[in-house]
């Protein structure tokens, strides 16, 4: 289970809510997961860069966190589904919001070093 930075959340309410989206890989499982429901190997796929530890440990406090359900279905080879929980689509507005501030503050600045690069 993750470890708690802190034994309570007084001073930044800030704090609390990236103690549980924090990290490189959480906020994108997140907002890929709230697109729509997803399988493991699915987010794999669409995180190439994430490991399948990483992943699973990531998918494991979320689901602790109460965030995202886990659904395994009896079947051979195992199937297991990732959804979005109440309490986790209740950070739709801050994924969104994320999205459209990426699109305009950073997808030019990336642009921009692209051309730089490819200029020299």
């Amino acid at each position: 289970m993750r470890k708690q930075r802190h034994p309570a959340y007084t001073n930044c309410p800030v704090e609390a809510a990236l103690d549980l989206i924090g990290g490189k890989w959480k906020a994108i499982i997140l907002f890929r997961v709230l697109e729509e429901t997803r399988r493991f190997n699915e987010l794999r796929r669409l995180m190439p860069g994430l490991t399948q530890r990483m992943l699973t440990n990531q998918l494991r406090e979320l689901e602790s966190d109460g965030l995202i359900n886990r659904k395994v279905y009896a079947e051979v080879p195992p199937k297991v589904e990732y959804s979005m929980t109440e309490f986790g689509k209740t950070l739709s507005p801050v994924l969104f919001a994320l999205k459209e501030w990426s699109e305009v503050q950073m997808l030019p600045r990336m642009n921009q070093a692209t051309e730089i690069l490819d200029d020299s």
